[in-house]
C-alpha cells in the first residue's frame, strides 16, 4: 500500500489529495453509522494522524462536536502537516480525561505498517477507551501484515481502509479487532497494481475458476481420487471421500488396510469404490491421477514411501494427517506432494514454531517442500512455493470439529482431479468448506455446534455460488 502511495503521487497525484479523500472516506462512514456526539480524534504524527485531522475538520463542519489530541505533532512540511494546518478546533492533551469524556474515538494514531509494540505510557491511556471507536486503516496495536497485536489494540467497531484490504484484516486477531470493515476508493487507480505485482489475496471465487463439465464430460475425464484409509479411523477416510466425490471427481476410491476394513466401507455410499490390495499396487493405474494420503491413516513410514513413489510417478498427491505426523521433523519428507493441509499443531511438528508471523511462515514451509502449504484455521492461508498467498476468511468458527479437516483435504484432491492447479484448487477448497458449512447453520450463529456431516450436504450448492452466472 505504501507502494501505490508512491507510485500514485510520482505519477501526478496529490498526496494530500489521497489524504483528504480517505478522510473524507471516514467521515462518510461515521455520519452513516453514528448519531451526533463528543468526538475525539486521536491523531498519531504521520499520515495516519493526517487523515484523522481531515475526519475531525469534515465531521465539525457537519456539525459535530469535535476536538483532537494529538500524540505529537505531524513532521513540518508533510501532507499529515497541512491537514494538521487546516484544522482550526479544539485541540487538547491526549489524557485519560479527555478519552473519557469522549462519546465516539476516532483512532488514527497508527496505519497498517506498525512494526513495534505500543509505548507502555499510551497504553495505559488507550485502555481507558470505553466509546465506540472507528479505526482509520487499522485499530492502533495491529499489525497490518499479520493481524498480530504489538503489545495492545484498540477494538473497533468500526474500521475503514482504503484501495486494498490488508492482510491484518483477515488474519486473527486483527480480523476480530477491526469490527465491521469498510474498504473505500480515494482515487488511487487500479494501474498502480502492475507494477508492484502483489502475491498476496483475499480469496474467493474471484481468485479461482472451478472445473466445469459439458456434454462431452465422462466419469474418467473428471479425474480418480485414491484415497487410502487406516484401520483405526475409517470414518476419517470416509468423510474425505464423500468430499471428494462432491467436489465432482468422476470416480472416487478407497485402499482399505485389511478385508474387515474394506467390507466396512462397502456398507457406506453406494458410489464409493473400495479396494483392499496394496495402495502400491495401484499406482500403475494412470487415470488415478490424484491421491489422499493421511486423514485417519497411521503416521508410519509406509504412507512417506508412498508419498515418494506417487511422485515419482506423476502423480498428484494430498498429504494430510498421518502423512504429515509422519514427517514430524523432516520436511524433506514430504517433497514432491502437491498439497500439504496443516493445523498449526501439524505444522509446528513438522517445521517448527510458526511464530507471529504465520503467512511467512506458511511461504518458507511452502518453498522447502515444493508444495502448496494450505495452513488450516478460521483464518486459513494458502502459500505456494513461488510466493503467492491467498487469506481464507470465510470459515465459521462451527467448523472446529472432528472431521472437518477430512473434508477439507477430500475436496482438495477432488478439484485437483478435475485439473485445477495445486494453489487454486487449495484455494478453492478452503473457501468452498467455509460456503458449505454456513449454508449448514441455517442462518444460526457461527458459534453454534456443527458435524461435519452436516457440511458435505451443503458442498453442491456451496459449488453452484461461486460458478459464473
Amino acid at each position: 500500500m505504501a507502494e501505490a502511495d508512491r507510485s500514485a503521487i510520482a505519477a501526478g497525484l496529490s498526496g494530500l489529495g489521497l489524504m483528504n479523500a480517505a478522510g473524507a472516506a471516514v467521515a462518510r462512514a461515521v455520519r452513516a453509522r453514528f448519531r451526533p456526539c463528543r468526538v475525539l480524534v486521536l491523531a498519531g504524527p504521520g499520515n495516519n494522524g493526517g487523515d484523522g485531522y481531515v475526519v475531525a475538520r469534515l465531521l465539525e463542519q457537519a456539525g459535530w462536536p469535535v476536538a483532537v489530541a494529538a500524540l505529537a505533532p505531524p513532521r513540518p512540511g508533510t501532507d499529515a502537516a497541512l491537514a494538521a494546518a487546516a484544522w482550526r478546533g479544539p485541540r487538547h492533551a491526549l489524557t485519560a480525561g479527555e478519552i473519557a469524556r469522549a462519546g465516539l474515538v476516532i483512532d488514527a494514531l497508527f496505519g497498517a505498517g506498525l512494526q513495534r509494540d505500543l509505548d507502555p505510557g499510551l497504553v495505559d491511556l488507550l485502555r481507558g477507551v470505553t466509546a465506540p471507536v472507528v479505526a482509520v486503516d487499522v485499530p492502533s496495536g495491529v499489525d497490518g501484515a499479520t493481524g498480530q497485536v504489538r503489545g495492545f489494540a484498540l477494538r473497533a467497531a468500526l474500521t475503514v481502509t482504503f484501495f486494498r484490504r490488508k492482510p491484518g484484516h483477515l488474519l486473527l486477531p486483527g480480523r476480530d479487532l477491526c469490527g465491521e470493515l469498510v474498504l473505500a476508493p480515494i482515487g488511487l487507480p487500479d494501474a498502480v497494481l502492475e507494477g508492484i505485482a502483489p502475491r498476496s489475496f483475499g480469496n474467493g471465487p474471484a481468485l479461482w475458476h472451478l472445473p466445469r463439465r459439458d456434454a462431452g464430460s465422462h466419469k474418467y475425464s473428471l479425474g480418480h481420487v485414491t484415497l487410502v484409509a487406516g484401520a483405526a479411523m475409517p470414518g476419517a477416510a470416509r468423510l474425505a471421500a464423500a468430499a471428494a466425490r462432491r467436489a465432482g471427481a468422476g470416480l472416487v476410491t478407497v485402499a482399505a488396510p485389511d478385508g474387515a476394513t474394506a467390507a466396512l466401507l462397502r456398507g457406506a455410499e453406494p458410489g464409493l469404490l473400495v479396494r483392499d490390495d496394496p495402495p502400491g499396487a495401484l499406482i500403475g493405474d494412470a487415470r488415478r491421477n490424484a491421491w489422499l494420503l493421511g486423514p485417519g491413516a497411521p503416521p508410519g513410514k509406509d504412507i512417506l514411501e508412498l508419498l515418494r513413489d506417487l511422485a515419482g510417478a506423476g502423480r498428484l498427491v494430498v498429504a494430510d494427517g498421518g502423512a504429515l505426523t509422519a514427517a514430524a521433523g523432516a520436511p524433506d519428507r514430504l517433497r514432491g506432494a502437491a498439497v500439504l493441509t496443516p493445523h498449526a499443531g501439524e505444522f509446528a511438528r513438522v517445521f517448527g514454531p510458526i511464530g507471529d508471523n504465520r503467512p511467512e511462515a506458511a511461504r518458507a514451509a511452502a518453498a522447502l517442500c515444493g508444495s502448496v502449504v494450505l495452513l488450516k484455521g478460521s483464518d486459513s492461508i494458502i502459500a505456494a512455493p513461488d510466493g503467492r498467498m491467498a487469506i481464507n476468511g470465510n470459515a465459521p468458527p462451527a467448523l472446529a470439529t472432528a472431521g472437518s479437516g477430512d473434508v477439507l483435504a477430500g475436496l482438495v484432491a477432488g478439484l485437483m482431479a478435475q485439473g485445477m492447479p495445486a494453489f487454486e484448487a487449495a484455494a478453492a477448497a478452503a473457501w468452498l468448506h467455509g460456503a458449505a458449512a454456513s449454508r449448514a447453520l441455517r442462518g444460526g450463529p457461527p458459534d453454534q455446534p456443527l458435524i461435519a456431516e452436516d457440511v458435505l450436504p451443503e458442498i453442491g450448492p456451496a459449488i453452484a455460488s461461486a460458478l459464473p452466472g
